[in-house]
């Protein structure tokens, strides 16, 4: 391929990348404007009778010259009647033009936030409705983003959106009136519009990928933030303050280097937004002064001719503004549509099965991989009947908690049959999550729980020692994940939530840890008295707990190998016994 078919081939890739790029904004303002459109036609309406008004101001000013000032001045006298009427016009024009400015912000400002509320609730509610697998594939620094810093991107070419509309009827309109007015300069005075917009056309082509590198800059530094934040304990401990900061520095300078290249497009562009209608200003000047020395127009006329060009210099910047604005926002909606364009995956608690009658939980060749297809759960099967205390067992990483995610509907099993009891289950994690919030709606998550379920709750969790010694009680606002509360006290208003709930299986994945054996005790002994009927799954490593079971599953190698009693299982399986062993040996050295 020779030189010149390289350049036209570059040339023509340019124009469709161009054309994409158009066609992709006016694609994001069709979209963003549906969701609130009357109050996005209120404002173009506000727009327009401002550009309409502003149009009809020069023919004000003509009106005052030409038949009152220069008749003063040729006349010696003045016609209080055309002085009358020239004020009211130009007092009425100037009335309506401040109600247009009025109406045009107003709604402008309603119709962007109003926008973005809504992108955001769309975002949240498809992000709400993923099942934990999806939320596991994600940074949570980056959902934030694309919840926050990307909505408020998207939107951003709202604000100057029906101004800019406002410009366009402004440009037709004042176009007829200068052309009517004096042909030559109105013929001048037209020329700064086109080339305005190749000015613009060509700044957003050159501009639109330092705003899409910024973006996605913006989001990987949102998620690095967030995870150095989240993780700010450990990051102390070990002493990694500078290498996260280090990490933050060179995400922060990447993003600064995109915004830096993108304001150094801006300022040329601006710069030449200034030059050119003023140069086409100084041309009018001599040109109408030759104009009005010819006769060919009067004096009022050159004047609002000058007077309009002036008034259409700094609108004439808000197209500018508009284009400025329009690559922001297509990179915040591109990033937006990646979330809400993601097709929703299978939820797999509404994929469990109910139980037969007398049955709590009941799990038949049940196989789980991790994505990397090393498997966790292999055939495994078991059956718990309704009502009863069962302790689960093993070592670490046999697969226990992954057993309770799935009984739970959490995540979903690759092969095998899960039915749980009518009702459903409670899970209480390992990890205590509290929201900063108050005590009580921790327990009740804001759900329609009654005071009396609550207490009871409080009660059977063993809570009520540490509450009575709040000074707000329930109404305790709680430090953010419950920073205030110790591990112990965490666990146990965990637990309080889970049978709130009032659901018919309670899953413990080892949650009575951090508690003492007598605490421990407490809690089990008021778990079986709370409600008939109700089933206790336990993950337990603490001797004391397993023996206070009904019956313990022993687990090994991702299947149920072994159950019994605790003193059974003691008594046959020699695996079993060396594992109590070493929890036994695990406790005395701790």
């Amino acid at each position: 391929m020779s030189f010149v078919d390289e350049a036209i081939v570059t040339r023509d890739s340019a124009k469709a990348d161009a054309k994409g790029r158009l066609g992709e904004a006016a694609k994001l303002v069709n979209q963003i404007v549906r969701f609130h459109p009357r109050l996005f036609v209120i404002a173009v309406s506000g727009a327009a009778l401002f550009a309409i008004c502003t149009v009809a101001s020069s023919i004000g000013l003509k009106w005052m010259i030409d038949r009152v000032i220069l008749v003063r001045f040729e006349k010696g006298e003045v016609d209080l009647a055309a002085l009358i009427a020239g004020s009211v016009i130009v007092i009425g024009i100037g009335l309506l033009r401040a109600l247009g400015v009025v109406v045009r912000r107003s709604f402008a400002g309603r119709t962007e936030w109003r926008t973005c509320e809504t992108i955001t609730e769309k975002v949240i509610d498809h992000i709400v409705k993923q099942p934990v697998k999806w939320h596991r594939q994600r940074m949570t620094g980056d959902i934030v983003a694309r919840c926050g810093v990307d909505a408020d991107a998207t939107v951003a070419v709202l604000a100057p959106l029906p101004f800019s509309t406002s410009v366009l009827v402004m440009m037709v309109v004042s176009a007829g009136w200068m052309l009517y007015v004096d042909i030559p300069l109105g013929l001048l005075a037209i020329v700064v519009f086109p080339i305005l917009l190749t000015l613009n056309i060509g700044y957003q082509r050159r501009i639109d990928r330092f705003y899409n590198v910024a973006q996605k800059e913006l989001g990987t530094l949102s998620e690095a933030v967030h995870e150095s934040f989240d993780g700010v304990m450990v990051v102390k401990s070990f002493g990694a303050e500078g290498r996260e900061t280090e990490k933050l520095a060179r995400i922060s300078s990447r993003l600064k280097d995109a915004r830096i290249s993108a304001i150094g497009v801006r300022s040329v562009f601006e710069a030449m937004l200034d030059v050119v209608p003023t140069l086409i200003n100084i041309l009018l000047i001599v040109l109408g002064a030759f104009r009005v020395k010819s006769g060919d127009m009067s004096v009022g006329d050159l004047s609002s001719f000058i007077y309009l060009f002036t008034l259409l210099i700094f609108p004439l910047r808000i197209i500018g503004y508009l284009f400025s604005e329009i690559p922001h926002s297509v990179a915040g909606w591109r990033r937006i549509r990646e979330v809400l364009d993601e097709e929703l995956l299978a939820d797999p608690i509404l994929r469990i099965d109910r139980a037969q009658a007398g049955v709590a939980i009941e799990i038949n060749e049940l196989c789980f991989s991790h994505q990397d297809g090393s498997p966790v759960l292999k055939n495994l099967s078991m059956k718990i009947e309704e009502g009863k205390v069962v302790a689960l067992v093993g070592a670490t990483g046999c697969g226990k908690s992954t057993l309770l995610h799935l009984i739970s509907g959490l995540i979903e099993p690759i092969s095998g049959s899960l039915a749980v009891q009518e009702g459903g289950v409670a899970l209480v994690f390992q990890e205590a999550f509290l929201f900063a919030e108050s005590l009580r709606y921790n327990i009740t998550l804001d759900a329609d729980i009654s005071s009396e379920r609550v207490t009871k709750a409080i009660s059977a969790a063993q809570c009520q020692d540490f509450i009575g010694d709040l000074e707000q009680g329930l109404e305790t606002m709680m430090g953010e994940r419950g920073v205030s509360l110790s591990g112990g006290q965490r666990q146990r208003v965990a637990l309080a939530r889970a049978i709130a709930q009032d659901r018919p299986v309670l899953l413990l994945d080892d949650t009575t840890s951090a508690l003492d054996p007598k605490t421990e005790s407490n809690v089990i002994s008021s778990l079986r008295g709370i409600s008939t009927g109700r089933t206790l799954l336990i993950v337990a490593s603490r001797p004391s707990t397993i023996a206070l079971a009904d019956e313990v599953l022993f687990m090994a190698d991702g299947r149920i190998v072994d159950q019994g009693t605790h003193q059974f299982l003691l008594e046959k399986s020699e695996p079993y016994r060396l594992l109590i062993s070493a929890f036994e040996h695990d406790r005395k050295d701790t």
